[in-house]
């Protein structure tokens, strides 16, 4: 039997102590700062805009009408197809307004040839009564029925002119260019008769107008903003001198090209509380129709230093909005914020920043404040580098600890 040497125990004995020091001083030794993606902020100027419900409205509206009494013989148009001012729409029978003006015409011929006989008759007493050959009340009489015969040819000719109107309206034409709809009537319906009976409807879909509403609370607030220097009109950067409006459809998509703001009414609805504004928006496909419900984003102010954070880099609590600011030393620190509208993906920082501060964009449950951090730049897109449409004023979320964005986001 081999005997086990005595320095063996001793050396494994010397081997766990080793260790042991080895795995206290890793216990003892503090984690390294968490790494946080953070974004600087950066003041840009910002064009404040509205989103606004609006409606689609035709530009032009013509309703066709029967302007005389009789039986529709043809209809002239395809429905829904375009039309230009003047196309034929409708035929109603014209039998008994023909007849009207060939009757009108013939008096007409008849008052000439009694102006002419009369004129004739004057012409042979004038030498006549300058020789005693008539008496002067003779040629009296018949200058005095020149001037009936005369005026009897003016009211023939007004009768032709009202017949020949009459019989015009029989052909129904388009009054205006643009598209027209179903027809409401059919041939060998009676239309007229003691009504100007419909009988389509003519619109013009390009250009197309968005009546919009916004509430006369929101546009005090922002003349008085304009007025104190703090925002200047968004007015005139087009060339048309108009403010800009964009548009998205009933399907959430945005409409490929930007109108511009008419006119903005003079009076406020007392019902809803809200001011009526229109714009006008190139159709030429027709893809915009009247009664569809858009949402319009209009551009009515810029802030020339205005400061747009990532949604997501904002903490609300119970004591209102913050952002989580890494200082010089890589210390967290929690400053207060005022975001009361936003941008697509971005708050508008109306206070609270100045600009050039690091915010925490990711890692928020990494740390809090007071804490170390690691900071590295923020890869998503950066919000606020560059000018961006800014949106009416969002809805104040609830109390809790949740960014922003999902505060946006329900």
């Amino acid at each position: 039997m081999r005997s086990v040497p005595r320095c063996l125990p001793i050396a494994v004995l010397s081997l766990l102590a080793a260790c042991g020091h080895k795995d206290e001083k890793a216990a003892a030794a503090p984690p390294p700062p968490p790494k946080v993606a953070v974004y600087t902020v950066a003041p840009a100027a910002l064009t404040l805009s509205a989103e606004l419900p609006g409606r689609l409205e035709a530009s032009r509206i013509a309703q066709v009408r029967a302007r005389i009494a009789g039986i529709v013989q043809a209809r002239a148009y395809r429905e829904g197809s375009d039309v230009k001012a003047g196309d034929l729409l409708f035929r109603i029978d014209p039998a008994q307004f023909q007849a009207s003006y060939d009757s009108a015409q013939a008096a007409v011929a008849k008052a000439e040839a009694n102006l002419a006989q009369a004129e004739l008759k004057v012409k042979r007493y004038k030498p006549l009564v300058a020789a005693q050959a008539v008496s002067n009340q003779e040629y009296d009489d018949a200058v005095t029925a020149q001037k009936q015969a005369a005026a009897d040819l003016a009211t023939a000719r007004a009768a032709r002119q009202t017949a020949g109107l009459t019989l015009g309206y029989a052909t129904v034409t388009a009054p205006i260019s643009g598209r027209v709809g179903r027809a409401l009537v059919t041939e060998g319906a009676l239309v007229g008769q003691g009504e100007a009976t419909p009988m389509a409807v003519v619109q013009t879909l390009d250009p197309i107008y968005v009546t919009i509403t916004q509430s006369s609370t929101e546009v005090l607030r922002l003349r008085k903003a304009l007025a104190e220097g703090k925002l200047k009109s968004a007015e005139g950067k087009n060339n048309a001198g108009s403010a800009k409006v964009t548009l998205t459809t009933e399907d959430g998509q945005p409409y490929a090209k930007s109108g511009k703001l008419l006119f903005s009414d003079v009076s406020v609805d007392e019902s809803t509380g809200a001011i009526t504004m229109r714009a006008e928006f190139p159709n030429p496909d027709r893809t915009l129709l009247p009664g569809m419900y858009v949402r319009a984003r209009l551009e009515q102010a810029v802030n020339e230093s205005g400061i747009a954070v990532p949604q997501q880099a904002v903490v609300r609590g119970p004591e209102g909005a913050a952002v989580l600011v890494v200082g010089a030393d890589n210390k967290v620190t929690s400053v207060p914020v005022k975001a009361d509208a936003a941008q697509d993906g971005s708050w508008i920082i109306s206070s609270g920043l100045k600009g050039g501060e690091k915010i925490i964009v990711e890692g928020f449950q990494k740390t809090k404040p007071g804490g170390t951090v690691t900071p590295t730049p923020w890869q998503g897109p950066p919000a606020g580098n560059a000018p961006g449409q800014v949106s009416a004023p969002a809805p104040a979320a609830t109390p809790g600890a949740a960014p922003a964005s999902a505060a946006a986001a329900k």
